[in-house]
């Protein structure tokens, strides 16, 4: 079926991703939603989080560059970030979300250098902006972010917005729509439930 429908499915198994059309999650925006994706907990579980590692790889050697360096977003992106740099032999740095306020004040930890390309790992995309930050904060170090990288994405407009305003391309392994293709064809939701999912998507 392809790696997006298996991740997909994982992600269900394990319960990573869940569905409450009826009692919206709140997220940490704000953002009221009928879906709440938790792709922390890829980590307790070898055989997926080897999958999208694998998926990242593979998104990695369809760029026309190729990265000197990949870079986790903390936190989240950072584990990720670890086992592709891992499979490609390349350096790793990970980005705070501020700088830390001890010590050396280090945004950035680990070490890239001005003209090197960077690809940058995240989690999961909801509007774009954490991945577009740490994007900046790299490019402010004199890096060449060629993109971003995730696990799973809402498939916002926002998000598609934001990424085309900053001039910063993104992909993901598989996306909102897979999952609700999964659920739909199980009988896990109905079709009505699964048009308001859908139309959900499209009032953010």
């Amino acid at each position: 079926m392809g790696r997006s429908y298996d991740l997909a499915k994982d992600l269900l198994d394990i319960k990573a991703v869940q569905i409450s059309p009826d009692d919206y999650f709140t997220w940490t925006s704000g953002i009221k939603s009928p879906i709440y994706c938790d792709n922390r907990l890829t980590m307790s579980y070898p055989r997926v989080r080897s999958k999208i590692a694998d998926g990242f790889v593979e998104l990695i050697k369809q760029m026309e560059r190729q990265p000197d360096v990949i870079a986790g977003c903390a936190t989240a992106g950072i584990p990720h970030a670890a086992w592709v740099a891992e499979k490609l032999d390349l350096p790793m740095v990970y980005v705070r979300s501020r700088p830390k306020s001890h010590g050396k004040a280090n945004q950035i930890e680990g070490r890239v250098e001005t003209g090197q390309h960077v690809v940058v790992i995240e989690d999961l995309i909801s509007t774009g902006g954490s991945s577009i930050e740490t994007a900046n904060v790299l490019e402010q170090e004199g890096a060449n972010v060629l993109g971003v990288l995730a696990i799973f994405t809402y498939g916002l407009e926002k998000a598609e917005q934001q990424f085309s305003d900053a001039q910063i391309k993104y992909h993901s392994i598989t996306d909102y729509n897979e999952i609700l293709n999964l659920l739909s064809g199980d009988g896990t939701i109905s079709k009505a439930e699964q048009q308001e999912l859908e139309e959900w998507r499209h009032q953010i």
